[in-house]
């Protein structure tokens, strides 16, 4: 995926569903039942594999669990890539305030001491 990110972006091997998915004029596409490969992360937002195609400017509820902490949030779907397995998948975090995103700084110094 082209990096279009305006923070480092850090591997991570997460697995996650989404239930459904949701806009902000209460469109809610219920059901979706899908399991996605998160591949990396940044203080921005995450990027992930799946085998079906989500839709753009969706929203969804995700629990981020890194090695020692996790927190909830809301994830909104910036971009979609074709890929040899399905899709490759940019959500932003949405509202992610500053001591959450202080989460993401510790797992990247967990990176660099590693």
């Amino acid at each position: 995926m082209e990096e279009k990110r305006r923070a480092r972006r850090m591997p991570i091997k997460l697995e996650l569903g989404i239930s459904e998915l949701f806009k902000q004029d209460n469109v809610v596409i219920a059901n979706v039942n899908e399991v996605i490969d998160v591949i990396d992360i940044s203080k921005s937002g995450i990027g992930f594999s799946c085998k079906s195609e989500i839709p753009l400017g969706y929203y969804f509820d995700a629990k981020i669990q890194l090695p020692k902490k996790h927190f909830l949030t809301v994830l909104k779907i910036i971009r979609i890539e074709e890929s040899d397995d399905g899709y490759l998948i940019g959500a932003e975090f949405v509202g992610l305030g500053d001591i959450l995103s202080k989460n993401v700084d510790e797992y990247e110094l967990e990176l660099e001491n590693k």
